[in-house]
């Protein structure tokens, strides 16, 4: 396998970041949704204005995953106020870890938590926390095997469906 690169997205990169953003949300949800819900949330999600607006947000993180030029993943981080869900200022919420299916169990999804944790790192925050879906098994699986516990659950919206999130965190001792 070629080299993976992990580097931060810019403004520049902005397709790119919609290109794999749609592909992976759909190939890990679009069986399990409704169309209608997908398209909606898709649509509004990596809106060109809304990627352009969080890229432009100095609290969050975007890096992309790349081999051979290829963009197969991506990673979103959050800190302060820009954390979907208000938490201590000393935290970092893993809002996405996203990666191609075909690159599943490539050690690419781990890479961008390694990539996550680095961040925790430089910004001396005491935990990270996120929101997967109860019924992403592979992902609750992915997060529990790095030490992530969960401390609570909440409602995320696809479009007219209320989903169970459990919220997880992981709190960090350097």
């Amino acid at each position: 396998m070629s080299t993976l690169k992990i580097t931060k997205a810019t403004l520049a990169a902005i397709s790119k970041l919609q290109d794999i953003g749609r592909q992976t949300f759909s190939e890990t949800f679009a069986e399990v949704n409704s169309e209608e819900n997908m398209t909606k949330y898709l649509e509004e999600s990596f809106a060109t204005e809304k990627l352009t607006s969080e890229l432009k947000n100095e609290f969050s993180y975007f890096y992309l995953a790349e081999i051979d030029e290829k963009v197969i993943g991506y990673l979103k981080l959050n800190t302060g106020e820009a954390q979907t869900e208000i938490q201590e200022k000393n935290a970092l919420e893993i809002e996405r870890i996203y990666v191609a299916k075909e690159f599943h169990g490539k050690n690419v999804g781990q890479e961008l938590y390694v990539q996550a944790l680095k961040i925790a790192e430089e910004l001396n925050v005491s935990y990270i926390w996120l929101g997967v879906w109860e019924k992403n098994f592979r992902a609750v699986s992915f997060y529990t095997k790095n030490g992530f516990v969960q401390f609570d659950t909440h409602i995320f919206r696809l479009g007219d469906d209320e989903q169970t999130d459990l919220m997880m965190k992981k709190i960090l001792r350097y």
